[in-house]
């Protein structure tokens, strides 16, 4: 087994809950914006429409086909639509909103803390994630894992998203790692496992929900515990 020096960490998904947190959020704006009274008869028909939507839009920005300020409102003008709700200055109002409120929460997955000290006093670790600065340094901050990382690498200050190579070279030159010795660890099929693959860096695929995807990752896990087996 290799002796890894530098472990690269995703955070959405992987530490850090994002579904549970943005749906924390999302009720959170769904009451203080009284929606249901505007026409949004449940929470779960605001929350479905909104998933929907930015999942989509999510996939545009990664393309780069569309901008992270237009991403950022236009997944609530299109939920609120959606519900026949025309009002531009309401969805910049829950954008501004959901941006503020998101990275407070502080759910996390499973044994991330338990893992991350366990790793700590023998790894370089880092944080290697598509999501906006500021946004990622709070959710860091506010959960309790900045102390855990040295480098926080995101796609904005690396000018590439992943899957993109660009952003895996990008976080080597950073952390002064070379392939050999790097390790990244994330949810994502395409973004983390595919891209580092693409790049010549090992990979665990942490495989919380039991996908079936023909993925042939370096090593694939079901709980974050189960690093302790590979390192």
């Amino acid at each position: 087994m290799k002796q890894y020096r530098h472990l690269f960490f995703d955070l959405d998904r992987t530490l850090w809950d994002f579904e549970a947190n943005a749906e924390e959020t999302l009720h959170d704006i769904y009451l203080s914006h009284g929606l249901q009274q505007k026409g949004i008869s449940s929470f779960e028909n605001f929350k479905n429409t909104y998933r929907l939507i930015n999942k989509d839009l999510w996939e545009k920005y990664k393309q780069d086909r569309i901008s992270k300020e237009l991403l950022s409102v236009e997944r609530f003008r299109r939920t609120l639509e959606y519900f026949t709700i025309k009002d531009e200055a309401l969805a910049k109002k829950i954008a501004e909103e959901y941006i503020t409120i998101s990275p407070t929460k502080t759910k996390l997955f499973p044994n991330v803390n338990e893992t991350l000290h366990y790793l700590a006093p023998n790894y370089q670790m880092h944080i290697l994630t598509n999501g906006f600065n500021e946004v990622q340094f709070v959710k860091l901050e506010k959960a309790g894992l900045r102390k855990f990382f040295k480098a926080i690498i995101t796609s904005e200050d690396a000018g590439s998203k992943k899957p993109d190579q660009g952003i895996f070279e990008h976080a080597l030159t950073q952390t002064n790692a070379s392939k050999d010795e790097s390790l990244v660890i994330g949810d994502d099929p395409e973004s983390d496992i595919e891209g580092a693959a693409k790049t010549g860096i090992d990979q665990v695929f942490v495989n919380y929900h039991h996908l079936d995807n023909g993925l042939m990752p370096t090593y694939e896990i079901t709980d974050l515990k189960e690093l302790r087996r590979i390192l």
